[in-house]
């Protein structure tokens, strides 16, 4: 006979190597061993549906990589077994397993446990003989400022999720038992006489089940029954240098969940903010107050009567990134009310799908569309009695020499009262 002892060592022996060569959970899970419980949950809901073999047909590594992630979120997403794995690593997972208790080691299916975490049969599409669930459409507002530079948020939303308390069963206990009227199809056929000896069959919803099929002795105190629950959901987004207000973001299976269906798409429409002050400096630039229209964009500049007319003025306009935009005008370079200057490469950046730019103060104008400045000149309301005779008699030395009739060029009949210039 085989003494205890050597048959400990070799036990030991054979789960050592195992538990040496098993990767770290947080590790599999891209988290910090401090990762609060919500951490890990949406650590697991980005990896399980990146490395999902039905997104990733053919792919072993994938496949052995989705597996890992489910052992990983099993251990870690309960307080017990990760208490366990915390204080002994997977040796200690492994004693635990082999104890007889549930959890630790991957003993369950991982698309079981993506089915009760997203709804469906654990595959995306119709897989597993479950349809996909309605999309959600949702509206984000962001400032111009955003779709301009680019940048990475974090929004909520709330929808419906399946109750975590019950795994989405609806019992408090995890029993559920199929309804002995209808017989689990929710539904009842009735016999309804509408003459003597005819009949007509009504099918019609099970009133002991409510038309579900099951019934539970035990609801959950958490969802009462119902197996679903509405709360806010966090989402990352990446918006993109030179998206359009308009543009709309993909969430795969992100949109209301149920035990019942595959969850279908979230849906996000960017739209734009009215411009609006920032309450910091860097925010709190000209370019909030631009107009975009497609890749280009739109700003009104105001003159006085002397800049437009004598020139020799400078105007420092702060992008909607921070860099200085500069307009000028060189003396007795003259400036036409409602003139429009174009600014080239100093309009948003040119997005197209799949390319992201490097954003820079060196625009290249294949990169970026255009600036486009409309002057408004802006004439004084009266004149101090010196100014008026100053200026009359400039106008009358002027007039005379250089003036045109304005009439005559619009093409207007001309009254005989003699040859009168009107401007210079």
């Amino acid at each position: 006979m085989i003494p205890f002892h050597f048959l400990l060592v070799i036990s030991v022996l054979l789960i050592l190597p195992l538990t040496l060569c098993a990767e770290d959970y947080y590790k599999i899970l891209g988290v910090d061993k401090s990762a609060s419980e919500r951490d890990i949950k949406r650590a697991y809901r980005t990896l399980s549906k990146k490395f999902h073999p039905d997104k990733n047909p053919g792919d072993e590594s994938a496949k052995k990589k989705f597996v890992d992630i489910a052992e990983a979120y099993e251990v870690l997403s309960t307080t017990s077994t990760r208490k366990i794995y915390d204080q002994y690593g997977h040796e200690g997972l492994e004693q635990h397993k082999q104890g007889g208790s549930r959890g630790g080691g991957g003993g369950n299916d991982p698309f079981d446990l993506f089915s009760r975490f997203f709804g469906g049969g654990g595959h995306f599409g119709h897989g597993g003989g479950h349809r996909k669930g309605p999309d959600m459409e949702v509206k984000l507002s962001l400032p111009l400022r955003d779709f301009y530079t680019g940048r990475d948020l974090e929004f909520s939303i709330e929808k419906q999720q399946i109750c975590e308390s019950c795994e989405g069963s609806g019992s408090a206990d995890g029993t559920v038992e199929t309804c002995n009227k209808c017989g689990g199809r929710g539904i009842v056929i009735q016999k309804h006489m509408i003459a003597p000896g005819m009949y007509k069959q009504v099918q019609t919803h099970c009133d002991k089940c409510g038309g579900k099929g099951k019934s539970i002795k035990s609801p959950c105190p958490v969802c009462h029954g119902q197996r679903v629950v509405r709360k806010a959901s966090t989402l990352s987004a990446t918006i993109e240098p030179g998206m359009s207000k308009g543009s709309r973001l993909t969430f795969e299976n992100e949109a209301d969940e149920s035990p019942d269906w595959v969850a279908g798409d979230l849906v996000v429409i960017l739209a734009e903010d009215e411009p609006a002050l920032g309450v910091n400096d860097g925010e709190r630039t000209d370019g909030t107050f631009f107009r975009r229209k497609g890749k280009d964009l739109f700003w009104k500049e105001v003159l006085s009567l002397r800049e437009a007319w004598m020139g020799e003025w400078t105007r420092n306009l702060t992008h909607l990134d921070g860099h200085v935009v500069q307009l000028s005008r060189k003396r007795g370079e003259v400036v036409q009310p409602l003139a429009v200057e174009t600014v080239r490469g100093q309009g948003m950046p040119i997005y197209r799908e799949g390319h992201l730019h490097d954003h820079d103060h060196d625009h290249d104008t294949e990169e970026y569309g255009n600036l486009y400045v409309e002057y408004t000149v802006i004439l004084p309301d009266q004149m101090e009695s010196g100014m008026e005779k100053d200026f009359h008699a400039l106008w009358q030395k002027w007039r005379k020499k250089n003036g045109v009739d304005l009439g005559l060029d619009l093409g207007r009949p001309v009254v005989s009262v003699g040859e009168v210039k009107d401007e210079l």
